[in-house]
């Protein structure tokens, strides 16, 4: 703690974010660049607090007062040594975790906490700003070859660390391009992807292969990668999108979260598609249903498209704007939150179901829903319909947000026969492994849809769980057993 005072002397701060007029004609990051000697007073309200609840809070274990420390003592080469000693890829966790570290800092028990995610970021800006990102390479080579599927978080963060033991480590995706939901999942106004793809450099320097458009179990063969390599990671993320099974389900003019913001992204790569086949919010009365992350960047998406009107629908009531007695510090803060895309325009909806679609020639053109009671009996919830708070609204394109179901099972999985759990991810022992020897399982896939933070950690715990098995011992750190 470099500064005693510092939680006294300064309040908590952000950058500011363009103006919304401006921003939303372009596809670029949404924030200003913030002041060093700013950054530095954030840095110095790190306190004292004997025991940093933030370790605690992130998954990935980051050294977090140790960083804040440094930033207010000007030593950046040192800040990014101490951030890279337990996160591969901080330029990704710094724009798109959503902090359970700043929910169980200590300061936030009575203040505002410690703006960590802006320090984290601005950190690894600096770095590559510097050119101190540079490939580590191994001292020497193993000989063994491993195989990774799904270039998402997980899948990168295990890759590296693999490849930095020393063994030859090539990722398969099935997309054209590497990246997962990094590249095709996250808009270009959350990250853009020139920041996906210096980390990428980095990474084939060092000695990954990456190999696109590998749909493993349609056109490349599991059983070919098994036979090829001297273990498998599973890191495919989970994909498997969740239904809206009603009445009008078939009309045109809905579609998954999933099959919507790829296509933008691809545009904003440069690439040509076809208007027949790309979907577009323009001029459109448009309708996201669920109010999470993903519907956020639906949200933030549709906006820069010129959609006539926006309507996000949730199921579970509005949150509170506090913490409620339920959520007590230090769990991570379930309150309302308005993230740059709500500043951007649209209405919320708390406590509503979606009932049917309705439709003309074959296309939606309404919704119908209802107001719902949400109950709770022994621990399980429910939901319980408002009788006369019926409403129809106009919807013209409608855009399923609403979470996954897990990993797809058709193709790879069904080839490898790897044992699932009864929430349909895939099972995995404490070693990492699945139930087919040699095959491992990290991230989302085998954990269900999660945070990238976790993604990362369970990626690098992969990793050495991988190098152990085949070297019978291993150096590789990892925050999770």
């Amino acid at each position: 703690m470099g500064k005693p005072t510092g939680f006294f002397e300064y309040t908590r701060e952000l950058p500011r974010r363009r103006p919304v007029g401006e921003r939303v004609r372009d596809w670029r990051e949404v924030y200003l660049p913030f002041a060093q000697e700013k950054l530095q007073a954030q840095g110095a309200r790190c306190m004292d607090c004997g025991i940093p609840f933030c370790h605690d809070g992130c998954p990935l274990g980051n050294l977090i007062p140790d960083w804040n420390d440094l930033v207010y003592r000007n030593r950046w080469r040192d800040a990014i040594d101490s951030l890279h000693a337990t996160n591969n890829f901080p330029e990704f966790t710094g724009r798109l975790c959503p902090a359970p570290c700043e929910g169980a800092c200590v300061l936030g028990i009575n203040s505002d906490p410690v703006t960590i995610k802006q320090i984290e970021v601005s950190i690894i800006d600096r770095a590559f700003e510097e050119g101190w990102v540079r490939p580590v390479l191994p001292r020497v080579r193993t000989g063994k070859r491993i195989a990774v599927v799904g270039s998402g978080p997980s899948g990168l963060a295990c890759a590296q660390q693999l490849c930095r033991a020393g063994h030859a480590v090539t990722v398969y995706e099935r997309a054209d391009r590497i990246g997962g939901l990094l590249r095709y999942g996250i808009p270009e106004f959350k990250m853009e992807k020139s920041v996906l793809d210096r980390r990428l450099e980095q990474m084939e320097e060092e000695g990954v292969v990456f190999r696109p458009n590998s749909h493993i179990g349609v056109n490349v063969p599991a059983g070919k990668l098994r036979r090829e390599h001297d273990a498998l990671v599973l890191a495919g993320g989970a994909t498997h999108p969740r239904d809206l099974p009603i009445p009008g389900r078939e009309l045109k003019g809905i579609h998954f979260a999933m099959e919507y913001l790829p296509l933008q992204n691809r545009r904003c790569e440069g690439d040509t598609i076809a208007e027949e086949k790309f979907i577009t919010a323009e001029g459109k009365h448009t309708v996201i249903i669920g109010g999470g992350d993903t519907g956020a960047d639906c949200l933030g998406t549709v906006h820069r498209q010129g959609a006539a009107s926006v309507l996000q629908l949730e199921l579970l009531p509005r949150p509170p704007d506090e913490r409620a007695s339920s959520n007590p510090w230090p769990l991570y803060p379930q309150v309302f939150r308005t993230s740059s895309a709500h500043e951007e325009g649209g209405e919320r909806l708390y406590s509503v179901s979606t009932k049917k679609f309705m439709g003309e020639n074959g296309r939606v053109k309404k919704l119908h829903l209802v107001t719902v009671e949400m109950k709770t009996d022994n621990g399980r919830m429910s939901f319980a319909d408002v009788p006369g708070s019926d409403q129809e609204f106009p919807a013209e394109l409608v855009l399923l947000a609403m979470g996954f179901l897990g990993p797809e099972r058709k193709g790879m999985l069904e080839e490898l026969g790897v044992e699932m759990t009864d929430r349909g991810n895939v099972k995995r022992g404490a070693n990492w492994m699945t139930s087919v020897p040699g095959v491992f399982t990290c991230g989302d896939m085998q954990r269900g849809q999660s945070l990238i933070v976790w993604a990362i950690a369970e990626g690098r715990s992969c990793a050495q769980a991988v190098d152990r098995h085949l070297m019978g011992e291993t150096l590789l750190p990892a925050p999770l057993t």
